[in-house]
């Protein structure tokens, strides 16, 4: 069985991270700035902020427009999260932290 050469290895590498590219460039205001909590306040992972969202969530009184915000960041996350789970990256090296 042939060894993959480093062609074959950097074309997996472009392919990768034009696809990353891609679905970065694709990426809201809203998902940009998850993603940069994510990194800045949360270390880098989903779970702490997820459950995070999700006790600010359950604690009453609530107000309406921010419960639904809330849900729509969840529904952000879980997209991306599964984006980087299924492409083996951090969306954090893609989108400027700043």
């Amino acid at each position: 069985m042939d060894e993959p050469n480093e062609n074959s290895h950097r074309g997996v590498e472009t392919s990768t991270s034009k696809l990353v590219s891609g679905f970065v460039a694709g990426l809201s205001d809203e998902h940009r700035m998850l993603v940069i909590l994510k990194a800045q306040l949360y270390g880098g992972t989903w779970e702490p902020m997820l459950d995070d969202l999700q006790n600010r969530l359950e604690s009453k009184p609530y107000i309406f427009k921010l419960v639904n915000r809330i849900k729509d960041d969840i529904e952000r996350i879980e997209q991306m999260r599964k984006f980087e789970e299924q492409h083996n990256v951090d969306l954090a090296e893609y989108v400027e932290l700043s």
